[in-house]
């Protein structure tokens, strides 16, 4: 068997002869050599295989806070990579090149778990972001490298749509330190006329990392215009995170710019997001943050309690710190939710593409 090509363990056999993969709720009903919408998990030999397992469309060093994640050990590096496909169809999608390719080519770099994990530390990376493309796509291979990552004491992250059923779900969060999840919109319109699935699968999966998992999580909503900016969701969909998840879950909400299928549209303007942070925050959200904007304000951390500065971000370069050695607001105590080193990491804005073929087999 190929090295690239790993069986699965979530699918099960259909009256008909298909087999249905139950990785994600799209629950794909497969043929023999037919691939999923997510194009890396294929009927082979009578199961399902995952066949882009220890392959990447390469790796880079990036500041945590591009992920984003603002909350989890600021101004750390992170080693990222992605793979092939996506298990959702964003007209949206800007890493389109990757979600949506149908070239292994794509996969050029390589690398078991054991490496990646060696290769962080060796680039002193606190952590491993599986980003790019959705990581729940390749669970096994995510998987593998947390386990390996944590051999190393080096954290994973999941930057993920969260389009995952209940069961792979319960071993694929088990395995996260943190993840940001992509929530697309607050309609179930907008996930299935423009990312091709439901809300409601997202929401769920939303509630089971909050209440029954130790992942740290913040949400991020690309705000397309006149798509899913509007007052009315945004007020819902706060209204909502607040009432199911808590005031600390960090609420991201970034700037779209034309790509892929919707190049017709004009880029997120800076209002639209800034007005997009002040209802969440009126709404009780406590760390509500702007992005892909140049806005101090919005990009930095303040404390919920006494107003006074935390966290100074310019992009993904940080400023003043106010935490004290135990994460609490230097000024009235009061203690900021997530990780965090005693000091301000200094990565910056650096990002250092990483060839792997540099540093040996393993």
């Amino acid at each position: 068997m190929q090295d690239s090509i790993v069986t699965t363990r979530y699918w099960h056999r259909l009256e008909d002869g298909r087999l249905q993969c139950d990785l994600c709720p799209r629950h794909c009903h497969l043929r023999e050599g037919q691939r999923g919408l997510c194009y890396v998990r294929q009927r082979l030999d009578d199961e399902v295989r995952l066949v882009s397992y220890a392959r990447s469309s390469g790796f880079c060093v990036d500041p945590i806070e591009k992920k984003p994640l603002n909350h989890f050990f600021p101004g750390s590096p992170v080693l990222s990579f992605g793979t092939a496909g996506c298990n959702l169809a964003c007209k949206f999608c800007q890493n389109w090149d990757m979600s949506k390719s149908r070239e292994m080519d794509t996969l050029s770099d390589s690398a078991s778990a054991q490496k990646i994990a060696r290769i962080a530390t060796e680039l002193s990376c606190l952590s491993v972001a599986f980003t790019y493309n959705d990581p729940v796509i390749f669970h096994e291979y995510a998987i593998d490298v947390a386990a390996a990552c944590r051999e190393q004491d080096v954290n994973t992250v999941a930057v993920t749509a969260a389009y995952i059923d209940p069961e792979p779900r319960i071993e694929f969060f088990a395995a996260m330190d943190a993840a940001n999840v992509d929530l697309k919109a607050f309609s179930d319109r907008f996930y299935h006329k423009i990312c091709g699935g439901h809300l409601q699968p997202v929401l769920e999966t939303l509630e089971y990392i909050r209440h029954e998992t130790n992942t740290w999580l913040e949400l991020t909503t690309l705000l397309i215009p006149g798509e899913n900016d509007s007052e009315v969701e945004l007020h819902e969909m706060t209204g909502w995170v607040v009432d199911r998840l808590g005031h600390d879950v960090p609420m991201h909400f970034t700037a779209f710019h034309p790509d892929w299928k919707m190049r017709d549209i004009e880029s997120t303007p800076a209002a639209t997001l800034t007005r997009a942070r002040s209802i969440a925050l009126e709404n009780g959200i406590r760390y509500a943050y702007t992005g892909n904007v140049h806005d101090n304000q919005g990009s930095s951390t303040w404390c919920h309690h006494c107003g006074e500065l935390l966290i100074e971000r310019d992009w993904y370069v940080l400023g003043h710190w106010g935490l004290d050695s135990h994460s609490h607001c230097e000024n009235c105590g009061t203690k900021l939710p997530g990780h965090f080193l005693d000091k301000p990491g200094q990565f910056g804005a650096r990002r250092i593409p990483v060839n792997m073929r540099h540093y040996g087999n393993e």
